[in-house]
């Protein structure tokens, strides 16, 4: 991710939306040195999420929806 000056980002602002979109990366902008806005790839659609990957990686108690054990429970009355 790069920092640019608003200065520079001014006269080069065509050649930095092209380095974003096709690095899909983004550029801070400053002032005085200071971030104060980000230039981000624009994504029509997000990506698509697929449930049902962790199958095998991960497992309940048996017991996880019974009582909690008193030293705990006294923190929640």
């Amino acid at each position: 991710m790069k920092i640019i000056n608003m200065h520079e980002a001014k006269t080069k602002l065509s050649k930095l939306v092209k380095e974003v979109v096709e690095n899909d990366t983004a550029i801070i902008l400053a002032k005085a040195g200071k971030p104060i806005a980000k230039i981000v790839p624009y994504n029509k659609k997000p990506k698509e999420r697929k449930p049902g990957g962790m199958e095998g990686k991960i497992w309940m108690s048996d017991d996880f929806t019974g009582p909690l054990p008193p030293d705990i429970m006294k923190y929640f009355e």
